[in-house]
């Protein structure tokens, strides 16, 4: 008996493109002389997008891994391949099995609702290419009008997946403790100060977000 073969989606990965790189990097130097010195701590952008996966693959694996261990997320995502034939999940797949069945491979009772709503939202032509053609506002309306995707969810899925440059997570906490740390704050800055600080940023506020996270990865002091 022959045995199916699991398929993996291909990794891909594009770097942000060099001119626009560039634009941003000396807007971003110009405009804010402690992001300049984030900058030159930190070294060259090497932020890139993500071009591997569908709407429902990123947002569905988000949905697994939420409050609890990556391990625990993945042997989930395992057991969800298994269920669905041997291959990635697709809305169909998830449509195709109840609560209890979801239930019976580890998903708790609400993320099995939350799996069913996205689902049920991608089925009904919620996409990529739907959620491209918006404004970031938009967008993120469309994304969290999906029980379980949370508004963080949603900007870091348009920061990485389609490479909008000016958002800013400010429930993100490596931003805030990035900001607290680059900027001398006493304390992790409300989302107001947040907004002040990185006005000057824009168009560029994400790549300014990936400045700061890699600069509290990597514990550089300004």
């Amino acid at each position: 008996m022959a045995t199916k073969k699991r398929r993996s989606a291909e990794v891909r990965r594009e770097p942000l493109p060099a001119a626009e790189r560039r634009k941003a990097i000396a807007h971003l130097r110009a405009c804010d002389p402690v992001m300049a010195r984030v900058i030159e701590k930190v070294g060259p952008c090497r932020m890139e997008i993500d071009r591997s996966s569908t709407l429902f693959a990123a947002l569905s694996r988000s949905i697994l891994y939420q409050q609890i261990s990556g391990s625990a997320a993945a042997a989930i995502h395992e057991r969800m391949i298994a269920l669905c034939g041997g291959h990635e999940p697709h809305p169909e797949d998830v449509l195709a099995h109840s609560t209890d069945e979801l239930r019976g491979i580890g998903l708790s009772r609400q993320k099995a609702a939350y799996m069913h709503s996205l689902a049920e939202h991608v089925h009904a032509g919620l996409s990529l290419a739907s959620v491209r053609r918006v404004d970031d506002e938009e967008a993120i309306r469309r994304l969290t009008a999906v029980k379980g995707v949370g508004r963080w969810t949603a900007e870091i899925l348009l920061m990485f997946r389609l490479g909008r440059l000016d958002l800013l997570p400010v429930a993100d906490y490596g931003i805030q403790k990035a900001m607290k740390e680059a900027y001398g704050m006493r304390s992790l800055p409300k989302p107001r100060r947040m907004r002040r600080v990185a006005e000057p940023w824009r168009p560029y506020r994400t790549v300014a977000c990936w400045y700061l996270w890699r600069f509290i990865d990597g514990e550089a002091a300004v």
